[in-house]
């Protein structure tokens, strides 16, 4: 480089993806990343825990932090589900706050409410414009927006398309604070398998089984290695609060069960790219979710 050139600035810093639950913060993610990470599901309040996503430019890193959004849960469980977005939040230098066009709801102003108290710059994304029937709504609808708080920018975007996914990059990564790369260009998270195997399971039960069941469950890994050939062998057990959670997880002749595992087995095989055997089993343990011990044994922490 002469003298003349500008030096290439190299930007990394933490965003944190905020929004009430199910206005796609974990489809957004997976599309920023290329890759699976962070489970989706046609039902609100799958995602437990915070789940890093780390995007890559020859100047820059992205750091995303999606959390597992402003809501309820159980116990001790949801004072972990709240000590993961607040420690995403704490951690984070921007904000993004993931809204679903064309609504603005009390769960959006609660969000709002969180990352305004951090002080951080916001950016607002107004997620799943694809599905607006009535287009002519959509710059009224931005315009409100842009009365709730100062945003640095207000994005209308599907979170499925590549160039919408890439301008809200672009829009981020000058907001960065300068600064050298904290992980290796061809890692995409800070999540080991273990966890993203237990996670592909509970998708499953998210996406086959209705009502509440699904968030009466968790899962598990019991044992995760990879054998002499390379194939991955990963025992899980699902635990349930009642025998007769237990009899719908299984279903008729363990079919339902092994219906689960299947489709779990196919998504850790795309993400691993390798061969995997997948053993589940079913447990009774009613008060799993108000356990600190058996939390962090299935990974959520105290």
């Amino acid at each position: 480089m002469s003298a003349d050139e500008p030096a290439v600035v190299h930007r990394c810093g933490s965003v944190a993806l905020i929004g009430r639950p199910n206005v796609g913060k974990s489809t957004l993610l997976n599309h920023l990343i290329g890759q699976k990470i962070s489970i989706t599901a046609p039902r609100p309040q799958t995602t437990r825990d915070q789940i890093l996503g780390i995007y890559t430019r020859p100047n820059g890193q992205i750091l995303f932090l999606d959390t597992p959004g402003v809501h309820q849960g159980y116990r001790s469980l949801n004072r972990h589900i709240l000590r993961a977005t607040r420690s995403a939040l704490d951690a984070a230098d921007l904000g993004v706050l993931v809204v679903e066009a064309p609504l603005w709801t009390a769960g959006d102003a609660e969000a709002l409410r969180w990352l305004q108290q951090r002080e951080l710059p916001l950016i607002l994304v107004a997620n799943k414009i694809d599905r607006i029937a009535q287009k002519e709504r959509l710059l009224p609808y931005l315009q409100e927006l842009g009365k709730q708080a100062r945003f640095v920018e207000i994005i209308p975007m599907s979170a499925r398309r590549p160039d919408d996914v890439e301008h809200l990059a672009d829009v981020i990564l000058p907001l960065l604070p300068e600064g050298p790369a904290q992980y290796a260009e061809d890692e995409v998270t800070d999540r080991q398998m273990r966890f993203l195997a237990a996670e592909a399971v509970r998708e499953q039960i998210f996406r086959q089984l209705s009502a509440e069941l699904p968030y009466e469950t968790a899962v598990a890994i019991e044992k995760y290695s990879i054998a002499a050939d390379g194939r991955h062998e990963i025992e899980a057990t699902i635990y349930c609060r009642r025998p007769g959670q237990k009899a719908i997880l299984l279903g008729e002749k363990g079919q339902r069960l092994k219906h689960i595992g299947t489709r779990a087995r196919e998504s850790i095989a795309q993400q691993t790219g390798a061969r995997v055997w997948l053993g589940l089993w079913v447990k009774e343990r009613e008060d799993w979710d108000r356990q600190p011990g058996i939390l962090r044994d299935m990974g959520y922490g105290a």
